[in-house]
């Protein structure tokens, strides 16, 4: 069983978010030039100028989550000025925080993604080994239900698997967002980035329902580790994708990742696009947070 661990991947270097808008975007000054600087998670999007991820880590401690390691860069101080400046057990608000440095390696400029993001954050957190934890996005507010699912599930590893039709993005942003194939029992074959209409088609289950992979697995330490270690660069990105390492793992032991299907929309902060959306849902939904 999971015991309330979660690894948050906010170790990139944001570079969507650094790009200029093609929009005239109404956004604060102060926050068009936080976005230029600091990894989006720490964008003060919320009430009072609250991080984005403050509300992340809000909906995981209300779902039971009590021992956090979030993945930083070595570049970006921001998360660390907020929430502790320890190595470990850094204490928020019911949380214990600790931190695993994504470094970037010397010939290139970002770092090498998210399957090493997530080694990273194992190789300090050796006594998690024979158990299971939950790892998501920074940059996506899952919802305490969806938190709750991979907490309590029983699968030695498991996802959340989203209905396409519920997300709310656009069509053009949805296309780019991987799908998921499964057999009849609902256990993961593969995940398709970039899908094409064909990838569609294969990926719709008995019911016509495309689902699609958010990055936010229930995975068990011993299952992963192997395959994030051997995860290949991918050839375009030039950087090592979780994705691959759960479908490279899927794919070697049989019916060992089982997909919770789930029809609601995924709030995103990726893009200085995403900003007013952000800023809009947040005040309307959290206005009685207490953190």
């Amino acid at each position: 069983m999971n015991t309330g661990r979660l690894v948050i991947l906010a170790g990139g270097v944001s570079s969507r978010m650094k790009k200029p808008s093609k929009m005239d975007l109404n956004i604060d000054e102060y926050l068009l030039e936080q976005s230029e600087i600091k990894t989006k998670s720490m964008l003060s999007v919320g009430k009072n100028e609250r991080p984005f991820l403050d509300y992340l880590l809000y909906n995981a401690r209300e779902a039971g989550y009590r021992e956090i390691v979030i993945v930083i860069s070595e570049k970006d101080n921001s998360i660390r000025n907020y929430y502790g400046e320890k190595a470990n057990d850094n204490e928020f608000e019911g949380l214990n925080i600790s931190y695993a440095i994504q470094k970037i390696p010397d010939n290139r400029t970002k770092p090498l993604g998210t399957a090493d993001a997530l080694q990273q954050a194992l190789s300090v957190k050796k006594e998690w080994m024979g158990g299971r934890f939950t790892v998501c996005n920074s940059d996506n507010l899952y919802s305490q239900k969806a938190f709750k699912i991979m907490l309590n599930d029983e699968h030695p590893n498991s996802m959340i698997d989203y209905n396409r039709n519920a997300l709310e993005f656009e069509t053009s942003k949805i296309m780019k967002f991987g799908v998921t194939v499964k057999d009849s029992e609902g256990y993961l074959i593969d995940i398709i980035e970039k899908p094409t209409y064909k990838d569609l088609e294969k990926a719709k289950d008995s019911n016509g329902i495309i689902g699609v992979s958010m990055n936010i697995f229930s995975l068990h330490y011993d299952f992963i580790l192997p395959f994030l270690e051997k995860t290949p660069l991918n050839p375009v990105r030039k950087e090592k994708e979780l994705p691959v390492a759960i479908s490279m793992m899927v794919k070697e032991k049989l019916k060992s990742l089982f997909c919770y299907p789930l029809s609601e929309h995924v709030i995103d902060l990726t893009s200085k696009e995403d900003i007013p959306e952000v800023k809009k849902y947040l005040d309307k939904n959290y206005g009685n947070m207490i953190f």
